[in-house]
């Protein structure tokens, strides 16, 4: 049924004074909400949307501060800064031309004989989409088009200013290695960073920009962050057009703090003249390719001097290196000189280790004052060793078994406590008391230096044995199986050899053997030590038993020198012997150059000057001539210095390594017609001192 039309004349419905109250409550809660909201966004927000708007007209740009430099122990210079003169583009002074800055840079191009279209590459920016070269670093930056140009060409662009809009040329500091070569691996060089350590050093992202560089090696990359300072940071205002319009705040660089280390660099450079000179005399009859010397400061472990050698100039890094130069660098014929034989090289290091061996024995339980049988020769579990050239010397004392370095009273050692443990099958844990002993002396885990890369070496035993087993056995498991193909063409006899022993390492190489416990003894077989932990090993001998981080940095000085940091020795450990068996060691030690296999290099030596306590030691590897060693410190009586010389396949220690060093100690203290190269042949014990101006005033030599 349908409902009857309204009638327009009729009153409608009234809200009711309920409703009108409601209208106005629901009006005056929006109002209130209005107006808390604009309170909001005007009063406890205004900072935070001013600085949102003022970062829409604001670049930040990153000024990097001065690096410090690297002084040996008076204050000579061994990397510092010096002042290039550098052409740069203001990148958006280019871009707002109207060709882009075309012109200018054809007519730069001609002065600088740098190609056009080279120069037009760094100018654009660097993206993913970008190949380089290009510039990475900020476009409010100015980009750096061409590095240590003649100061006659930077004059010409400065006179000629209307013809050359947007370029400028102006002195920029970069680094330099006065010092040359000497001390290359030790030192290090720069790099430009790279994305990786952005991503993963904090500091760096806060502050560094795409053109900036790090440490790469050496002291410059551990050091790197002391080195390198705090970057400045300035604020622009630009317009829209990214125009700088005005410089809106500046914070200023903080320089970098300079290192005082404990070289010197006039030892440093008698180390590595030694060392060439010692290698160079033996290639008549060894090959000699590479060696070492290390010098240490006994009575805190401070590094004087640090020879590797073959070596190379650090400053071929600055400015980028060019292809050829980075292949021959790393070509064999070059003989991997970014290696520093010190810190990374390992190596056998035959009768040296002897020290800990005799260590090992006495304190399980050989008397020092018992005599020993020193045969030819002797025979253990079916294999023969030999004394070298087979000469026995009779019953004679540990001290003799030093001096004259009888391997077979060391093959017996050996033998016999691999026995004490069980021999191939322990009853238990076995005490390895060797091997105990030689980590003791600091082998077989990095020393601690402060250098980067350092190789911690190798101890052998039976759990090292296993393990290097089961991480080996499938590739010895494959060879037993096939052979050696490519040695058995041309030498047969070889193939065969290593055939057999693949086998046997596959079937029982997890089996620590006599044979191993006795070339063990004598710092062969499995054994490696770096020169370094050798010098820190015979370093601990020479102070009482005191085992030292080695440190190449003395202190921290900052530019203005107000404040300076001294770097502490650290205590690494303290040799596990009595005060007994360390004295009766010192003993035997010095008279190793007078009546023993030292001798013959130290015997025009003045030893009523200063005495030199060593050990030589000569060290064989598979298919590789005899490497020579010496380990040593001086002088006896009153313990200074350390030194530790290798030369891979140089022959024997006592005709090649201990004469050179003999030749760095009587460097150090002007033996003969040479100045005494240390005041009173002792480490500096003050710092140069940095003046406010920052310059240095060296230490009176």
């Amino acid at each position: 049924m349908r409902k009857p039309p309204v009638d327009p004349t009729l009153p409608g419905r009234r809200l009711g004074r309920a409703g009108l109250l409601l209208v106005q409550f629901m009006v005056l809660l929006m109002f209130a909400a209005l107006v808390g909201r604009l309170w909001y966004l005007q009063v406890p927000m205004a900072d935070h949307y001013r600085e949102l708007a003022v970062a829409n007209h604001h670049q930040q740009l990153v000024v990097p501060a001065t690096r410090g430099q690297i002084l040996d122990s008076s204050g000579r210079p061994l990397v510092n800064n010096r002042t290039e003169l550098v052409v740069s583009a203001d990148y958006h002074e280019l871009q707002g031309m109207e060709d882009g800055g075309e012109k200018v840079l054809t007519n730069l191009a001609e002065v600088l004989d740098i190609p056009v279209e080279e120069l037009q590459q760094r100018v654009r920016l660097c993206s993913p989409e970008v190949e380089r070269p290009c510039w990475p670093g900020s476009p409010y930056q100015p980009v750096t088009l061409a590095e240590g140009i003649e100061g006659q060409v930077a004059l010409q662009i400065m006179e000629s200013a209307e013809d050359f809009p947007g370029i400028t040329a102006q002195a920029q500091a970069s680094r330099e290695y006065p010092q040359g070569e000497h001390a290359g691996q030790m030192l290090g060089y720069l790099q430009p960073v790279t994305q990786e350590e952005l991503d993963a050093r904090e500091e760096l992202r806060t502050r560094f920009t795409g053109i900036d560089q790090v440490g790469r090696d050496g002291l410059e990359a551990v050091y790197d962050q002391e080195l390198r300072g705090t970057a400045g940071l300035r604020t622009l205002g630009v317009n829209n057009h990214g125009e700088v319009m005005d410089v809106i705040s500046d914070e200023l660089p903080v320089a970098g703090r300079h290192i005082v280390t404990h070289m010197d660099v006039e030892v440093q450079k008698a180390a590595e003249k030694a060392l060439a000179r010692g290698m160079e005399g033996a290639r008549p009859k060894y090959r000699a390719d590479s060696g070492a010397a290390v010098v240490l400061d006994v009575t805190n472990g401070g590094v004087v001097a640090m020879a590797s050698l073959p070596t190379y100039d650090p400053s071929i890094w600055q400015g980028g290196i060019d292809q050829q130069t980075f292949d021959d660098i790393l070509s064999e014929e070059a003989g991997e000189p970014l290696l520093s034989r010190a810190v990374q090289g390992t190596y056998p290091p035959g009768s040296t280790f002897k020290v800990s061996s005799m260590s090992a024995a006495v304190e399980n339980g050989y008397s020092l004052h018992d005599s020993y049988s020193c045969p030819g020769s002797v025979s253990l579990a079916g294999q023969s060793y030999e004394n070298y050239a087979g000469a026995g010397q009779g019953s004679i004392s540990l001290k003799q078994a030093i001096v004259k370095s009888c391997n077979t009273v060391f093959y017996n050692f050996g033998y016999q406590m691999w026995q004490q443990d069980g021999g191939l099958h322990p009853d238990g844990e076995p005490k390895e008391a060797m091997a105990e002993m030689a980590r003791g002396y600091g082998f077989g885990s990095p020393t601690g230096v402060d250098l980067p890369y350092e190789t911690g070496g190798r101890i052998p035993d039976r759990e090292w044995k296993r393990t290097f087993w089961e991480e080996t056995r499938e590739g010895n498991c494959a060879r037993a199986d096939d052979g050696y193909p490519e040695i058995a063409e041309t030498n047969p006899a070889h193939a065969s050899y290593l055939q057999r022993l693949a086998h046997e390492h596959c079937v029982e190489g997890f089996e620590w053997r006599a044979n191993e416990a006795v070339n063990f003894s004598i710092g062969q077989g499995d054994v490696l030590v770096s020169p370094l932990q050798l010098a820190s090993a015979y370093a601990a001998i020479a102070n009482g038993g005191t085992l030292y981080e080695p440190r190449v940095a003395k202190a921290l000085v900052s530019a203005d020198g107000s404040d300076v940091e001294p770097i502490e020795p650290t205590v690494k450990g303290e040799l596990p012997v009595s005060d007994e068996t360390l004295r009766y060691l010192q003993e035997a030690l010095t008279e190793v150059t007078k009546t023993g296999t030292g001798g013959g290099a130290f015997g025009d030596f003045p030893q009523d000057e200063v005495s030199v306590a060593g050990k030589t030691g000569s060290a064989d590897a598979e298919q590789r001539q005899v490497s020579s060693w010496f380990a040593s410190y001086a002088p006896a009586d009153d313990p200074q210095y350390a030194v530790a010389v290798l030369v891979s396949q140089g022959g024997t220690g006592g005709e090649t390594a201990a004469p050179i060093a003999g030749e760095i100690y009587e460097a150090i203290y002007g033996i003969g017609d040479g100045k005494e190269l240390l005041p009173d042949g002792k480490p500096h014990s003050d710092l140069p001192t940095v003046r406010s101006d920052g310059s240095i005033d060296p230490l009176e030599p």
